[in-house]
């Protein structure tokens, strides 16, 4: 039977038999029932899947495509090969909302940036969390890192700003940074960290310091900054959101002080100078819309997705799994 008529039935039955009190309760229920079908079953399972991945330049894409395997070499140079059907966004926070409001999407963020506004499948059988991070179950995972273009203990002392930089990276690594880091479902990268060792009113330091990089990072760092600051008043951090390959341009033309990076340094940013010091270790959550039917892929799927070889959900053999379990007499 189509389900429109199925529906008004039930609709009929409903003003024919049912007291008047619960009629309207009754009927929410069934219009809530009626569009979750609609949009699950077989219409979802053949429509084309909403690739939406991050822009060139973003070190959540580089270390995603790294991870899954899509890339390839053209001309000497590491280039991935993410479908160019795929919709760009050009932040973590656009890349949110977009999926949240296609129910055929998927993409990639920082699991750190991830809430309740998208889900976050399983990989391999493996929920992204704090633990599966940390204990490297679940695999698809990266360094946060912050550059400079010297090693921090290559830095000027005499130079105010040169100071606040290096005070503000020792606290980064304290075990009050780390404290900070981990608060935000980040994996801190420094084994057993010592107390920040806050120097005394007149010696603290002072200054303005600019960080920019990574949105995948600029949330946490923005938490640092502003406990930072709290110890040492004299002291002003401005935090710039872009992407990590934006970010170590700036560290080099010397436009700001630090850059912060969600992707391994190219060699050709480690022999300019570059410095990467790790920050934390994040993982990178494959999300899609929350009431899709679906919740765990296998990295191949993944790839071939985001390559543009699988185009629909019903070609997905996890989908085909999850549509049995759902309705294992096919009815």
């Amino acid at each position: 039977m189509h389900p429109n008529k199925s529906f008004r039935r039930a609709i009929s039955h409903l003003l024919t038999r049912t007291p008047k009190c619960a009629v309207a309760l009754l009927i929410s229920t069934l219009l809530a029932s009626f569009a979750l079908s609609a949009c699950t079953s077989p219409d979802l399972e053949n429509e084309t899947i909403s690739v939406y991945s991050r822009e060139d330049g973003s070190g959540t894409r580089g270390a995603f495509a790294s991870l899954f395997g899509l890339e390839t070499k053209l001309n000497g140079k590491t280039v991935d090969t993410i479908t160019p059907s795929a919709v760009v966004t050009n932040s973590t926070a656009v890349m949110m909302t977009s999926v949240a409001s296609d129910p055929a999407a998927i993409g990639y963020i920082s699991y750190g940036s991830l809430n309740d506004t998208v889900k976050a499948l399983a990989i391999d059988g493996v929920v992204p969390t704090t633990e599966s991070i940390k204990d490297k179950s679940y695999k698809v995972f990266r360094a946060f890192s912050l550059v400079t273009d010297e090693p921090i203990d290559d830095i000027d002392t005499a130079d105010e700003t040169q100071t606040l930089k290096a005070d503000f990276m020792r606290f980064v690594a304290s075990a009050e940074g780390q404290a900070i880091i981990e608060e935000a479902h980040f994996v801190g990268a420094v084994d057993d960290p010592v107390n920040y060792d806050r120097a005394p009113a007149s010696m603290r330091p002072s200054g303005k310091l600019v960080i920019a990089g990574s949105s995948s990072v600029a949330g946490v760092m923005e938490k640092l900054a502003e406990a930072y600051e709290q110890l040492n008043p004299d002291a002003s951090i401005e935090v710039q959101q872009s992407d990590s390959t934006t970010g170590i341009a700036m560290v080099g033309a010397h436009t700001c002080d630090i850059g912060m990076i969600s992707r391994d340094l190219t060699q050709s940013e480690q022999d300019s100078g570059i410095v990467a010091t790790p920050l934390a270790f994040d993982g990178i959550a494959v999300i899609v819309n929350p009431n899709l039917p679906l919740d765990d892929m296998t990295s191949q799927e993944v790839a071939r997705i985001f390559s543009g070889d699988i185009t629909t959900f019903g070609e997905l053999p996890s989908w085909q799994q999850s549509v049995n379990q759902t309705n294992p007499n096919g009815a």
